[in-house]
């Protein structure tokens, strides 16, 4: 199996919509290194070798993070800014990351979203308490998809 243009392009998509700056990918067969660069795309930093050469993948369009939105009965509804399973806890058995009633802050996690084996964390985004958690550990979510309910702060 070979690395393609397209799986470049799609590791670019997924990257877009996390909060991660710099992603830097060794194997046995290949090399890759993307920075994010002040304008928020994409820039290949090193070539990719071996017999997966790509040596100018295509950049894929900025893919905005879904920002919360405040909902009728002016909670704050935090979506997932990605496609993929969403986790409540960093492991199986581990107590989860928020519960209702949790204080969360901007830079707090609520969860996690696995797309392509890449953990990608889910922040609040704003300071509050949680009033509800909408989406199921371990439960397949659609960019979009509500995760959870804050009740902001005053």
């Amino acid at each position: 199996m070979s690395l393609t243009a397209e799986d470049i392009a799609d590791i670019v998509a997924l990257l877009d919509g996390s909060r991660f700056r710099e992603l830097q990918l060794k194997t046995d067969r290949f090399s890759l290194t993307l920075s994010r660069s002040f304008n928020g795309g994409w820039v290949q930093e090193g070539a990719v070798t071996g017999a997966a050469s790509v040596l100018n993948p295509p950049v894929a369009p900025v893919i905005a993070a879904s920002a919360p939105a405040e909902s009728a009965a002016g909670l704050i509804e935090l979506p997932s800014p990605l496609l993929g399973t969403f986790y409540r806890a960093p492991k199986p058995g581990a107590p989860p990351f928020i519960e209702v009633g949790s204080e969360v802050g901007p830079e707090t996690v609520i969860g996690l979203v696995e797309t392509m084996k890449l953990m990608n964390s889910v922040y609040a985004g704003v300071k509050g308490r949680v009033a509800e958690i909408c989406a199921e550990d371990a439960q397949f979510v659609e960019q979009g998809v509500v995760l959870a309910r804050i009740e902001p702060a005053a």
